[in-house]
């Protein structure tokens, strides 16, 4: 979930440099599997298109171009589907291998996950310096390129 909390931010900060963009004009180019997940998650929980559709507040044409992949949603669509599926938006757009650490930073975040509270609180104010450090120094090199 925290890598969507930095997209959003990212994303928000381009949108801030161009003024005639907002939020919900922004589309996500999502992997092809985008459309079978809404689909295959509207019937497991035996919802209509249009009980889909009414409870993430859109239309149900809206609903039948995203499960049949011809249209891609905002990041406000997907917040909403997401929380239609009580999902992350994580598990809505990316497959399970697409997304998150790989194999090695797992096993160490596993070890991180059996520490005491105040030892984790300390890994998480390193990791968050470390990726603000990593942000800050690409965003630099974007701006001298």
């Amino acid at each position: 979930m925290i890598y969507l909390a930095y997209l959003f931010a990212s994303i928000q900060a381009l949108i801030s440099d161009c003024k005639e963009y907002t939020t919900e004009a922004v589309v996500l180019a999502l992997p092809m599997g985008f459309a079978e997940r809404v689909l295959k998650l509207r019937k497991q929980k035996r919802w209509t298109q249009q009980e889909l559709a009414d409870r993430v507040g859109v239309r149900v044409l809206q609903i039948r171009r995203y499960e049949s992949g011809t249209s891609k949603p905002t990041l406000e669509a997907i917040r909403k589907l997401a929380l239609a599926f009580n999902i992350s938006a994580d598990a809505l757009v990316f497959d399970d291998d697409e997304r998150g650490p790989e194999d090695e930073l797992k096993l160490q975040f596993e070890a991180v996950s059996q520490m005491p509270e105040e030892e984790k609180k300390i890994i998480r104010a390193l990791l968050d310096g470390m990726i603000i450090k990593y942000q800050t120094s690409q965003m630099v090199k974007n701006w001298s390129a």
